[in-house]
């Protein structure tokens, strides 16, 4: 639990040991160790980083759906959006997805934009997703989903962002080529140094923080908004508060805060 700690910054409580003693058993056989000692000791020694890519991925839990906690994409459609119309390609307006597990999160976001934007959306936002869980990237960069995980969307939604194709598996559907086009998808930890380049006019962080203590939260809080621009917005959950943290965020709506402009 040290090292997951270390590595990840998530928390793993005492009574959260027999889950992950359960979810570990499959790699511990896999490694053709007999104790879970002898098991973290060649994760130590593995200089290559992929048996801790395995493990980590084995103790995430990824659960997302599309539009979840719809207010914020209301937000995102009736507030931000419209306040960064008009960019260009040259200057395209970045969102991030900043813990997208299975992609769900940062297609709405690429949905939401073509509603209220558009086609112009698809040259003028530029989204990436990030996760710490290679299984989930993968996922969510095939964009394939059962027909279950899109029953609960607006029919016309479906049909227009949705294509169902013979060389699919029986009972999917994958989210159209126009959307995964503007979604690029990538390994981060959140407690490494964010991406670099233009900052971002919106960060989706949800559902991640609760993961971790006061301490990784504060960290993981500074770099996001370091990653703002001027008059940026901050997404977190609503069961996530930023109370007690230092931040120069201003709260705006529930679990919606803004970097002031310079």
């Amino acid at each position: 639990m040290r090292l997951v700690y270390a590595k990840s910054g998530i928390t793993l409580h005492q009574g959260k040991r027999a889950l992950v003693t359960a979810r570990l058993q499959k790699l511990l056989k896999q490694s053709g160790c007999s104790t879970f000692r002898e098991y973290i000791r060649q994760l130590q020694a593995d200089a290559s980083g992929s048996e801790l890519t395995a493990m980590l991925d084995a103790i995430a839990t990824n659960h997302t759906a599309f539009f979840r906690e719809p207010q914020h994409f209301e937000f995102l459609a009736t507030v931000v959006l419209p306040s960064l119309r008009g960019r260009s390609a040259s200057m395209p307006i970045l969102g991030w997805s900043a813990a997208c597990s299975s992609g769900e999160e940062p297609y709405t976001m690429a949905m939401t934009a073509l509603e209220h934007l558009g086609e112009a959306a698809g040259r003028s936002m530029r989204l990436l997703a990030s996760d710490l869980s290679t299984k989930a990237l993968l996922r969510a960069a095939a964009g394939i989903y059962t027909t279950e995980r899109v029953a609960g969307l607006p029919r016309h939604l479906v049909l227009k962002y949705f294509d169902r194709l013979n060389t699919l598996p029986p009972g999917t559907v994958r989210i159209s080529e126009a959307i995964r086009r503007m979604v690029e998808f990538r390994q981060l930890n959140l407690l490494e140094p964010a991406p670099t380049g233009r900052r971002f006019d919106f960060i989706f962080c949800r559902n991640a923080l609760i993961y971790f203590d006061r301490q990784i939260q504060q960290r993981v809080i500074q770099l996001l908004e370091e990653r703002l621009a001027p008059g940026g917005y901050l997404f977190t959950s609503h069961s996530e508060s930023l109370n007690g943290l230092n931040h120069g965020l201003t709260w705006v709506a529930p679990a919606v805060y803004r970097r002031e402009r310079a």
